[in-house]
């Protein structure tokens, strides 16, 4: 800045030749002068800047007002309780076990993932900032759920660097699951803010922390059907293209596939990325069709049934959330150690990608049947086109690899894994009359 302010006095402020009028001792002496005030002005402008940085950092100073940051408020962690509570959580009961970080802890995935893991002796420690894109008490009740097999949540954010951190220096994990994310297609088009602040600046922000821990643990995370975008080719296979994806959601789960290939790359970390189709099952997301046709099916509202153009039928690979949790946790079992150490890679890391589907597409006006028959009430159908918002006709899965390499085989078909889903649903919102998001 110093040199650059220099630069600028020695330029005359009127074009042509420079006249001096005062003695040059006069004239050296003013320009020192003024030289100081800018220097000592952009100084505290320079000063000023760092302090604001660095006290609207996310621990410190909410953002209320702009949804997509809306995680960013102030958390309470840290303290001897704290970390006593942390190590319980992350201790690994078992002889061989594993201590894992799940991200996303609270979700949908992430509950069933973290309770598997405790219930084989692994350690976990669970990370969620239970922002409201869906209704928090259900992630609230299914933290009351995991709290009661031992696994602690703390509330923070993957973006809180310096939490991650400290989560790294009590406990040195073995694994991490990433699992949080903005989810959800159609959301991206009133928050798309959301969607890069958390998949991928939260993905960064866990990589960065991830890169320079030691040892660094081997990461699985979730990655999206959703990156197959417009392929018309089915079924979908690891190797086919994903470069047209058709949502926002589907590009910034793409671009963190490629995020994972470059901290692999420089930095040794060991990643797999998991591609899950359509998951569904007890204690699943409200902003999921089959949990919202539930919820107005019983409440006798109509529900959207999407067609394509021409009548063409819309279908998806639903799989069920048991199938999914085994093939998380073969991903974690087979994942190899991260070869870096202090931020340098050491050598070549493994770097995966699977398909975890259940290969039988159905049409969605089939799932809409089989609700009917479970809940013995007629649904009033509203037949409408699919919508340009990001929503794709049909997802098909080729699960091959993830069969051969993970020993992936997926064994609830739609029918099975509904009637549990409608079991949950009406114990947990009894008559189907309690608000469900």
């Amino acid at each position: 800045m110093s040199k650059q302010m220099s630069h600028l006095d020695d330029i005359p402020s009127t074009p042509g030749k420079f006249k001096m009028e005062k003695s040059p001792y006069i004239h050296n002496k003013l320009r020192w002068h003024s030289s100081l005030a800018k220097l000592t002005f952009w100084s505290f402008i320079f000063l000023g800047m760092i302090l604001i940085f660095f006290f609207r950092s996310p621990s410190s100073n909410p953002l209320p007002q702009d949804p997509s940051r809306r995680s960013l408020r102030t958390y309470n962690w840290g303290g001897s309780a704290w970390e006593k509570r942390v190590r319980t959580s992350a201790r690994v009961r078992s002889r061989n076990g594993i201590s894992v970080l799940v991200t996303g802890a609270a979700g949908f995935v992430g509950t069933h993932v973290s309770a598997a893991l405790k219930r084989r002796g692994d350690g976990v420690l669970g990370l969620d900032n239970f922002n409201d894109y869906y209704d928090p008490s259900l992630k609230r009740a299914r933290q009351a759920l995991l709290e009661r097999s031992g696994v602690f949540i703390v509330e923070g954010d993957i973006n809180d660097s310096a939490l991650l951190k400290k989560l790294f220096e009590v406990v040195a994990f073995t694994h991490v699951m990433h699992l949080a994310a903005q989810a959800g297609v159609r959301y991206a088009m009133e928050n798309p803010g959301s969607y890069v602040h958390s998949n991928i600046a939260g993905l960064v922000s866990l990589l960065e922390v991830c890169k320079s821990a030691n040892p660094q643990p081997a990461i699985v995370w979730a990655s999206s059907s959703s990156v197959y975008g417009l392929n018309t080719k089915v079924p979908f296979s690891e190797q086919d293209r994903t470069d047209q994806p058709a949502s926002l959601y589907a590009a910034t789960k793409k671009a963190g596939e490629e995020i994972a290939h470059t901290y692999n790359h420089i930095y040794g970390l060991s990643l797999t990325g998991l591609r899950f189709f359509t998951v569904y099952g007890p204690w699943g997301r409200p902003d999921m069709a089959y949990f919202f046709f539930t919820r107005d099916i019983l409440k006798g509202k109509s529900i959207p049934i999407f067609e394509a153009a021409n009548h063409g039928t819309v279908a998806r690979d639903f799989t069920y959330i048991d199938d999914i949790v085994k093939g998380c946790l073969a991903a974690l079992d087979t994942a190899g150690k991260s070869t870096g150490s202090g931020g340098k890679k050491k050598g070549p890391a493994q770097l995966r990608v699977y398909n975890l589907g259940n290969t039988s597409p159905v049409p969605v006006s089939d799932l809409v049947s089989i609700l009917e028959r479970l809940l013995k009430v007629n649904a009033k159908r509203n037949i409408m086109t699919l919508p340009r918002n990001g929503d794709v006709q049909f997802t098909h899965a080729n699960i091959s690899l993830a069969q051969k390499e993970l020993g992936y085989k997926p064994s609830t078909d739609l029918q099975t894994g509904l009637k549990k889903f409608v079991r949950w649903y009406l114990s947990y919102y009894p008559g189907g009359k309690k608000a469900a998001g």
